[in-house]
Order: structure tokens, then sequence, then C-alpha cells
């Protein structure tokens, strides 16, 4: 489990915003907290139910959820998609992102802003169109694995 010192600071203010939008403070979203304050990158919804559970096996995944929703509205946590489709929580990411990813080996890697820039720009040139680079991921072949081929 990725993970980094729990950096409170970030997270002092949750619990009253969770309030101003109708939620109960919980045990269940008190841990929920206490695990994404410890967590680094990205970790899946499953992940972090398992890890709840480990501090409470009581820990009801559609709180979790529900929880993680609200999280993202307020900005602390944001979610993208995998190449397989997996949704991921990225923790207090600290730019906007997209992903690589290797359909041979399965390694990933972060796709950063400025690696993507002419795309995105151009998308939105030609069409309009505004990306959310946090849910773009590009598959393909990694350096090692396109020069075995």
């Amino acid at each position: 489990m990725p993970t980094a010192p729990t950096n409170q600071p970030l997270w002092t203010g949750v619990r009253d915003r969770l309030r101003e939008r109708g939620l109960r403070w919980t045990p269940q979203r008190r841990i929920l907290i206490e695990v994404l304050a410890r967590t680094d990158g990205h970790v899946t919804g499953a992940e972090l139910v398992e890890r709840c559970r480990a501090v409470d096996a009581e820990t009801i995944p559609s709180t979790v959820y529900r929880t993680l929703d609200v999280l993202e509205e307020l900005g602390v946590i944001r979610h993208g998609h995998g190449a397989n489709g997996r949704e991921e929580f990225h923790v207090l990411p600290e730019t906007e992102h997209g992903h690589l990813h290797c359909s041979s080996c399965g390694g990933t890697w972060e796709l950063e802003a400025p690696e993507a820039k002419d795309l995105v720009e151009s998308l939105h040139r030609s069409r309009g169109f505004r990306v959310d680079l946090s849910h773009v991921t590009v598959s393909g072949l990694c350096r090692a694995c396109a020069a075995r081929d």
C-alpha cells in the first residue's frame, strides 16, 4: 500500500465540509479520511474499502463510495479510469494528468499536461472540445516492449 506521512492540515476542514453537505461525521467516514490522508497517488475504491476494513471490519462499501463522490465534489480527490476501465482515485493530485498504459507488459505511467498539450490544444481548436486529462488513458506499447516486437 503506497502511503505517505499523514498530512492532516490538508484534511483539517473536511469534516466540516461534509457536515455542510448534510452528511454525518461517522466513524466510517473518519476512518476513510484517515486512510486517504496516508495515501499518496492512485488507489481504487475496492482498495480503500479493504484499507478501511483493516481498521474497522464493519465498513460498508456504499458509505466509502458515497463519501468518495462528495470528496471529489470538494476537490480533495479526483477519479479517472485506467486502460482496463478500472476506476482509480487520485488523492490530492498536484497536477492534472492522464496515463500511459503498455498493453504488453501492463506498465502505467503518468502523462503530464505539458506532454499532452499539443493533442489537447488540437482537439480544442478543431472541435471546440475541452479535454479532461484526468480521464485520459493512452494505450500502446512502451519503449521496451516496442523494441522487442
